[in-house]
């Protein structure tokens, strides 16, 4: 651990606070699409970019953010993010109109774009080794446990007091801000580099083959999990089987509960295994969950696929996001993660539009099935370049400055 417990404890709480306040804006949505969508009299087709309108700014905004929090400090930078978070959601609640409701979602987006990278990148600046994989994998329980709790509430919400009222929790990122601002020191990092050595150094840790496996590993889980589990399974739910959307909340609840368990015993799990074995086994059971969603001719065998979902998925996204910050040089951290996190956005934004147009088209069972492929190339990437346990982390800026040096 690199600073005492005493300065490290409040910073678990707005960890925790940043990563949940991240999911609202789909967790909270997810059961409510078809609803939404009978509101403005759109497609199935129409869930994609509902979905995806949130995703887009992060592509070119992560990289941006985690650039501006190794320069400028984390405390100028998240607090801004929350703010712009919840102001923006209160717009999503009200929207009038779907083309105003999708501005309003492209804006809760850009709010989002440093959310979920910073808060694993406060987690790196405080603990190292096993410490960071525990609160790493921790972080990730929370997120699952909230997964199951967000989707349940606000489809109980929407059945009783309809879908815009469900959405009202977005504006929370407002307090979200408030609390960042009051619990994060204000000074700079204490080793500035220019911008040109900040973007050299991110260059170089790219190279690495760990986090570029990484990288590409978060493009295609988003993909997966926006496109088909979060853009999908909704009208799935609501076509094949007439639930409501208090019953789409609660199956969208299950896999948080398996997840959950997984990602909070992933450090233990790490301490016997590999980072590589993990992920293998992962986008594993994540394929065969997904032959079972779209298979499913019962609502029963769907559950079990769900479940079985989330077990992958709770191992899986945060042994990815571990496997970055092992590598990630202490004064990359944030651009690094940046890096992560644009690609998974770039799949987050990509895979509802596909999913998209296979609702349109084939259906909501050949989306989901799209699901299978999308794990199955995860399988073969980390076979095929498994990450470094245990190797000694890319070097510092300063470090491959002075190595550069006559």
């Amino acid at each position: 651990m690199r600073e005492q417990v005493g300065a490290t404890r409040p910073i678990l709480p707005l960890v925790f606070v940043t990563t949940l306040t991240s999911i609202m804006g789909n967790s909270l949505l997810a059961p409510l699409i078809p609803d939404i969508l009978e509101t403005f009299d759109r497609p199935d087709g129409s869930a994609g970019l509902l979905v995806a309108a949130a995703s887009l700014p992060g592509i070119a905004m992560a990289p941006i953010i985690g650039l501006l929090a190794d320069r400028f400090g984390r405390r100028p930078v998240l607090t801004p993010c929350l703010f712009v978070f919840g102001l923006a959601g209160v717009f999503v609640a009200t929207a009038p109109t779907f083309e105003i409701m999708l501005i309003a979602r492209f804006c809760l987006g850009l709010g989002a774009a440093g959310l979920v990278n910073l808060a694993i990148v406060l987690i790196s600046d405080h603990f190292d080794g096993d410490e960071r994989t525990r609160w790493i994998g921790a972080n990730s329980g929370v997120l699952t446990v909230a997964l199951a709790a967000f989707p349940v509430v606000s489809g109980a919400i929407a059945s009783a007091f309809g879908w815009r009222w469900a959405l009202a929790p977005l504006s929370l990122g407002v307090f979200s801000a408030l609390f960042a601002w009051r619990t994060l020191p204000p000074g700079r990092p204490e080793v500035q580099v220019s911008l040109r050595d900040q973007l050299a150094g991110a260059r170089i840790a790219f190279t690495d083959r760990t986090i570029l496996t990484s990288v590409i590993a978060a493009a295609v889980s988003f993909a997966v999990i926006f496109g088909v589990f979060l853009a999908a399974l909704p009208t799935h739910l609501d076509d094949e089987f007439g639930l409501d959307a208090w019953g789409r909340g609660i199956v969208f609840g299950l896999p948080a509960i398996t997840s959950s368990i997984a990602a909070f015993n992933l450090g233990r799990i790490r301490r016997r295994v590999g980072a590589s074995t993990v992920a293998i086994v992962s986008a594993a059971a994540w394929t065969g969950s997904f032959l079972l969603l779209g298979l499913a001719g019962s609502l029963v065998v769907l559950c079990v696929g769900a479940l079985a979902y989330g077990i992958a998925e709770g191992a899986l996204l945060p042994t990815l996001q571990d496997a970055a910050m092992s590598r990630a040089p202490a004064d990359q951290r944030a651009a690094v993660m940046a890096g992560w996190t644009a690609m998974a956005r770039a799949g987050q934004t990509t895979g509802p539009l596909v999913a998209g147009a296979l609702l349109a088209g084939p259906g909501s069972g050949a989306a989901l099935l799209s699901g299978a492929v999308g794990a199955a190339a995860l399988v073969a990437l980390f076979a095929l370049r498994p990450f470094s346990d245990g190797a000694t982390p890319t070097p510092t800026t300063d470090e491959t400055t002075k190595k550069a040096a006559p």
